[in-house]
């Protein structure tokens, strides 16, 4: 290995400043998957069905938007680029639009408090509209850096897990965060949620917005965007790569997993806050606690794979991710009891969060390995993974409050053991099913411009 690449990729530098450079996407994450029902249906008092499309706005302009970015990202080429880094760029643009909407989201409607709930979806869905354009721009500049900063793959694996291991402090200081304005206003222990704690979700959303915003200008004072150490020729890279990509069976296996996996932390956070609340009738505390146990499970699952050894494959890796998450949702479908409530959930919840993190991790490093080499075709993979995604979760979750109003109060325990259950059982079948493959199997399957000694120090990684 090139000792510049390593000394680059290894150092605390690197990894410090990558990892905080997702946090504003991170804490907006948070409150929209863990809050956003949450927080327009039992504050706004949307009914559910309009939260739920109301989401599926949000996701479908993810999911569009992803693929699009993903292909301008990697052919973005002018001076300005070249000079500050073609994923910073679009980075720096991701974070404006979603730091000049988000704060809209999550308040009142601004002169339209009174309005028809139909006519107040208009007024939020331009908002949300601007940040999921935001947010994808985040998220896939940021994914796409990974093979520009890494050649190894261990050390890829490394920056994903540290990558994930700070959306776990995100998230945990979302729910800290949570937890000390209801704790602080007196009114939590009892009461469950209602329309008059609408200002403290804005307190909320102020408070991580500004540390989201300091850890994104850090980000772009610490990392240098390196040019590329592989790129296809300008003449052939639409033919080779984001043409041919779609004839290749391993790009919908790898996405199959990666959607699932998002399908079972995703539904899982938009979830557990209506099962608490709905489901186990418990005060507006647990909406921060439970969550909290959660994402200390998550940290648990991203120092494991910080710390795991080469050997350990990532079929194996994903096989435990998925054990963990089965076992806690086994449990929701089959105990409500007492005891449960006061004590299990929170074991309940640590299993959900530490397998979800395994699964998350693994997932990612899957998708690092498909993109090999090809660091120019990077956010053009990553946007088709996260298209899959995107669009799976919002209509999922449109689909389960579209029945949610009419429902009994055992509706959320049913539907979020079976969906979340299911998808972890999918993404399992999908990983089981992979072939044996080496590291840049799937770029030295497509470009045929890689001389034959290229072809063999290809081959010479590790398999997965």
């Amino acid at each position: 290995m090139d000792n510049e690449f390593f000394d680059i990729s290894t150092s605390l530098r690197l990894q410090l400043g990558y990892g905080i450079g997702h946090i504003l996407n991170d804490v907006c994450a948070s409150l929209w998957f863990t809050y956003f029902l949450v927080f327009f249906h039992l504050v706004l008092e949307f009914s559910a069905s309009q939260a739920g499309y109301l989401m599926l706005i949000g996701q479908v302009v993810d999911a569009v938007s992803t693929p699009f970015i993903g292909y301008h990202s990697d052919h973005t080429n002018n001076s300005i680029s070249a000079w500050y880094g073609r994923r910073k760029l679009w980075h720096l643009f991701g974070s404006a639009c979603v730091l000049i909407s988000f704060p809209f989201i999550f308040s009142e409607c601004i002169g339209c408090s009174l309005t028809h709930k139909w006519a107040q979806m208009y007024y939020f869905a331009s908002f949300i509209l601007i940040f999921q354009i935001g947010w994808a721009a985040v998220q896939i500049s940021h994914l796409s850096l990974i093979p520009e900063l890494a050649e190894d793959p261990h050390v890829r694996t490394h920056l994903t897990a540290i990558r994930y291991g700070f959306t776990v402090f995100s998230n945990l200081f979302v729910y800290l965060i949570t937890w000390a304005i209801l704790h602080f206003t007196g009114q939590c222990d009892k009461k469950q949620i209602g329309p008059s704690d609408a200002w403290k979700f804005q307190e909320i959303m102020l408070i991580v917005l500004s540390i989201g915003t300091v850890a994104t200008i850090l980000f772009h004072l610490t990392i240098t965007e390196k040019q590329a150490r592989y790129a296809i020729p300008e003449d052939t890279r639409n033919a080779t790569f984001h043409c041919s990509i779609f004839g290749k069976w391993l790009l919908y296996q790898v996405a199959g997993v990666y959607m699932c996996t998002r399908l079972v932390v995703n539904v899982s956070q938009v979830l557990i806050p209506l099962y608490l609340h709905r489901t186990l009738g418990l005060a507006a505390r647990s909406l921060a606690v439970v969550p909290l146990a959660m994402y200390l499970g998550s940290l648990a699952a991203a120092g494991v794979q910080r710390l795991a050894p080469r050997s350990i494959t990532r079929k194996l890796s994903y096989f435990i991710g998925s054990a963990f998450s089965l076992c806690g949702y086994v449990w929701i479908y089959f105990d409500t009891d007492y005891n449960f409530k006061v004590y299990f959930i929170y074991i309940v919840a640590v299993l959900i969060g530490f397998g979800g993190a395994q699964m998350l991790v693994t997932s990612l490093s899957l998708t690092a390995d498909l993109v090999g080499e090809n660091t120019q075709g990077s956010a053009f993979v990553y946007g088709l993974m996260s298209f899959t995604d995107k669009l799976s979760c919002g209509i999922a979750i449109a689909l389960i409050q579209l029945y949610a109003d009419e429902s009994s109060a055992m509706y959320y325990r049913y539907t979020l053991s079976i969906v979340c259950g299911a998808a972890c059982l999918l993404g399992l079948s999908f990983t089981v099913f992979l072939p044996k493959l080496t590291h840049n199997t799937f770029i030295v399957a497509n470009d045929s411009s890689i001389n034959a000694s290229d072809q063999e120090e290809v081959l010479s990684e590790p398999e997965i």
